[in-house]
């Protein structure tokens, strides 16, 4: 940092500046050679931790194994009437320490590339490029890259939650599994279930989401994993951790996104789902790799059609909320393992949007795509 701040009246000039240094920015950075770049972060990644998820196949989790909290080959999404269980050979659902894996980037900064423990102030954008403030220098960059996350509307429709990491006083049973949605909880105030992840026979991070666009109180949500709880015959040794989160997912307008946004400012975030991290991933390198090319465009992170897709499911979410469980459940069924691990992230293939179409309740459906 000393090459930066040997003179607080000078004007540092660089190649690059990215704003945020969360999933998008440090790991954008973390890819960058051969240029000046900062990236601008005020927080620490322990202040930041919490947990983030992804499908992966065996080359990702052979690069993101030293935040690996969890791994399963298992899933299973369930209501009151029916189990879906998948078992896969090609895909592993993980999940990973935010905290690790952007504390792993941050080491990984090649020379030339420093990060700035501060707020980025008196942005000015010019171009493609721009000038700024953080921690008391003055910076002006040939292109600033912004991963800073729109501000969420009020009415828009978003999924929420509250979960804690804890320690029980006995073994759970069947460990090796992950439960992604489980519907057996209170669906009147909009889409509810608990995801539950299973870190050993006796430490788990359990969470109470919801889709909707009303957040609830945090006692709401509380209540229902205390409720679920009981019902699994689970008692509680230790809660060692409580994290909360509101994930958007509201359609962003292309005229809305800022030059050089990326990440979840970028429309990053899968619409139906909240999932994002693979998404991220997928944008970022592409991203260095046009960028060590000299092109310093930014991908789109995600393709219109599954955009539009997404778009008439949120829609018909909207329009009918009773239909909320129905629609994941004939999701989950109408798939085999890879198939929804496929679905998840965004890679369908023609014959997996083939079954899940042929799955849902077509009239619904049929309205909501002569709305768009």
């Amino acid at each position: 940092m000393s090459r930066l701040h040997n003179n607080l009246n000078k004007i540092t000039k660089l190649d690059i500046a990215i704003i945020g240094g969360g999933s998008a920015g440090i790991s954008l950075a973390a890819k960058l050679n051969n240029v000046s770049a900062v990236v601008v972060e005020p927080r620490t990644p322990i202040e930041r931790d919490c947990s983030w998820a992804l499908w992966a196949n065996y080359a990702q989790k052979t690069q993101f194994q030293t935040a690996i909290k969890g791994s399963w080959q298992q899933w299973r999404v369930t209501d009151h009437h029916t189990e879906v269980l998948h078992s896969s050979d090609q895909f592993h659902y993980i999940s990973l320490s935010s905290a690790k894996y952007m504390g792993q980037c941050e080491k990984n900064l090649a020379e030339g590339v420093d990060l700035i423990r501060a707020t980025a102030e008196d942005i000015l954008t010019e171009g493609i490029g721009g000038s700024f403030s953080a921690g008391g220098q003055q910076y002006k960059a040939e292109k600033i890259y912004d991963s800073r996350p729109l501000k969420v509307s009020e009415d828009s429709l978003k999924q929420h939650f509250l979960g804690w990491e804890i320690r029980t006083k006995a073994p759970i049973s069947d460990p090796q599994i992950a439960t992604l949605m489980d519907f057996r909880v209170d669906q009147s105030r909009g889409l509810h279930f608990i995801y539950v992840l299973p870190f050993s026979d006796r430490r788990l991070l359990i969470e109470s989401t919801m889709i909707s666009k009303k957040l609830e109180d945090k006692e709401w949500y509380r209540q229902a994993i205390y409720q679920w709880l009981k019902e699994q015959e689970i008692e509680i040794e230790e809660t060692l951790a409580e994290e909360t989160g509101i994930i958007p997912m509201q359609s962003i307008n292309p005229l809305d996104i800022k030059s050089g946004a990326i990440g979840a400012a970028s429309g990053a975030v899968r619409l139906s789902s909240g999932y994002a991290f693979a998404s991220i991933q997928e944008q970022i390198s592409k991203l260095a790799e046009c960028i060590s090319c000299g092109d310093f465009s930014v991908p789109a992170p995600i393709h219109p059609f599954l955009n539009h897709m997404d778009k008439i499911f949120n829609g018909v979410l909207m329009a009918h909320p009773e239909l909320g469980v129905t629609i994941m459940m004939r999701t989950a069924k109408a798939l085999d393992a890879d198939g929804f691990a496929r679905f998840m992230l965004g890679s369908a293939t023609l014959i997996d949007w083939a079954k899940v179409i042929l799955a849902m309740p077509k009239v619904s459906f049929l309205k909501q795509i002569f709305r768009q």
